[in-house]
């Protein structure tokens, strides 16, 4: 019986952004027999863009979930040594990204990883924010509540200041807005903000400011994919 191998496949991070993946990418989803997914429907459109020649019912399709159920279908189709491809909707599997808890079973069942290059938000915005590269975090989701996320951006730009790293974090699109209006009200002037829109996408741009020149003009960032870089 063959190995089994688990391919890391990226997606795009915007509609606009197919140029960011390698044309490889095509010959390891011909490889894959079958593909663990965050969202089934998003992923089939994906492949199709990729190659309309792709033949999408050849595949053997399941939605990850930390249900024990998926969990061990995962760990069926690797004891079969099936050739298995993990996609997320947007970016690369793993980061931030639900396909972390598979990935975690292969290693521990000792199966061959193979990560492919691809767009990361995080990282294209790190890397485009002039900010501290050699220590930095991300932090996902703010608290939602006012008074917990007015606290927890006090502590991260603290501990930004403190140790000299640069804390990323997201919103929901539709709560972008509030964000930024929370930040400029809650952190000093001299600290800055890099703000990285629709990255890939026709429409991105990336900006870092001090929060004083921030207040000067209030960017729209209503249901924009958007990614936050602060520094102290």
């Amino acid at each position: 019986m063959p190995k089994a191998v688990v391919y890391l496949i990226p997606s795009v991070l915007d509609e606009n952004g197919f140029h960011t993946i390698p044309f490889y990418i095509k010959n390891v989803i011909e490889k894959c027999q079958t593909l663990f997914v965050e969202n089934e429907r998003t992923t089939r459109r994906y492949f199709k863009k990729i190659d309309k020649e792709i033949i999408i019912d050849n595949y053997e399709w399941h939605v990850i979930s930390e249900e024990n159920k998926s969990l061990e279908i995962f760990r069926k189709k690797i004891n079969e040594g099936k050739t298995i491809g993990i996609v997320s909707d947007a970016g690369c599997p793993g980061i931030a990204d639900p396909g972390q808890i598979l990935v975690a079973i292969a290693q521990e069942m000792n199966v061959e990883v193979k990560p492919l290059v691809g767009p990361n938000s995080i990282l294209l915005a790190l890397m485009a924010s002039g900010m501290n590269g050699q220590q930095f975090q991300f932090l996902g989701y703010l608290p939602i509540k006012d008074f917990e996320r007015i606290k927890a951006i006090k502590e991260l730009e603290t501990e930004s200041k403190t140790k000299n790293c640069t804390k990323i974090f997201i919103e929901t699109p539709y709560r972008n807005n509030q964000l930024f209006d929370t930040i400029v009200k809650t952190t000093k002037d001299s600290t800055l903000l890099c703000i990285a829109v629709s990255l890939t996408g026709n429409n991105e741009w990336i900006k870092t400011k001090t929060i004083k020149d921030w207040k000067k003009q209030k960017p729209e960032l209503h249901k924009q994919p958007a990614i936050f870089l602060l520094q102290s």
